[in-house]
């Protein structure tokens, strides 16, 4: 009787120790529907710890996206997206966002439109919808934000041009912003010389360097920021990137780092990714009056 006695007190002690633990922002994997690419899309998603506690509450929502042979896991598995996202937001470095990592690493690779595959026109038509049918996001340009490293550097800063008015930010980490000939890449396989076009098809800065003066007005209501390690590959397209920012007058931000193509890089960039859009948000709802 006592031994069991004790099993109950060690049992309601540690019920009540788990009751105590603060509360912590998770990762959640799920699916959304695709008619446009006729397959389910995973993504996974960052909830802040407020979520379940406070059902009325909105929040504002970056669009983080992996880069290429990686899939939506990259983020949460190998940036320690939840560590970094609760530490800054614990702290009130950042605010509570909703951080959602798309998928487009699997079947064909690419955050882009080609023939059989049209990416871009999920992640505008459907998925954004999705999120903001399903989740408490605010759902405008002023809580809405866009970061992503890699080949997601270059989906990043390309859906922002061609898309001024669904993004208050575009940060972009190592973007591969076009073809390049990497002694990793073999030129004898398929699949990898159709991803090549693809990329030097949405070449990032040929489209920035070929705005009109409309769009450039355009692209002045996004803040731009690119972050790129002094001895990453895609050092000298992101630099192209800058000059072409500064021939057009567009504001930016940008920081060069010791580091390269790498999740150590990645990993410190994160956090000021999620400070840099947190400032970016305070300050775009303060000047439009909505508070």
């Amino acid at each position: 009787m006592k031994k069991i006695t004790s099993l109950l007190f060690l049992y309601f002690l540690a019920i009540q120790a788990f009751a105590q633990m603060p509360a912590v922002g998770r990762i959640e994997y799920s699916s959304s529907p695709s008619e446009i690419l006729g397959v389910e899309r995973e993504f996974a998603i960052f909830l802040p710890k407020s979520y379940n506690n406070n059902p009325t509450k909105e929040y504002p929502v970056l669009y983080l996206l992996h880069g290429g042979g990686d899939t939506h896991t990259a983020w949460p598995q190998k940036g320690n997206l939840a560590e970094i996202a609760n530490q800054l937001m614990d702290s009130k470095e950042a605010t509570e966002m909703i951080i959602v990592c798309p998928e487009a690493g699997k079947e064909n690779m690419s955050y882009f439109n080609h023939p059989e595959w049209k990416y871009e026109d999920y992640f505008f038509e459907e998925l954004i919808p999705f999120i903001e049918s399903n989740y408490r996001v605010k759902a405008n340009k002023n809580h809405r934000a866009i970061a992503g490293l890699s080949m997601g550097g270059q989906g990043t800063l390309v859906y922002a041009q061609r898309h001024p008015e669904m993004f208050v930010a575009a940060y972009a980490m190592s973007g591969y912003l076009y073809r390049m000939d990497l002694p990793f890449i073999d030129p004898n396989d398929p699949k990898m010389e159709r991803l090549q076009k693809l990329v030097e098809d949405n070449n990032a800065v040929k489209l920035l360097q070929n705005a009109s003066d409309v769009q450039v007005e355009k692209l002045k209501t996004v803040d731009w920021f690119i972050d790129c390690g002094d001895d990453d590959f895609t050092f000298d397209p992101n630099m192209e990137f800058i000059q072409a920012l500064r021939s057009k007058n567009i504001p930016y931000q940008l920081r060069i780092r010791d580091g390269g193509h790498t999740w150590q890089y990645w990993n410190t960039s994160l956090y000021t990714t999620l400070i840099h859009i947190t400032n970016v948000f305070r300050e775009s709802v303060l000047s439009s009056n909505t508070y």
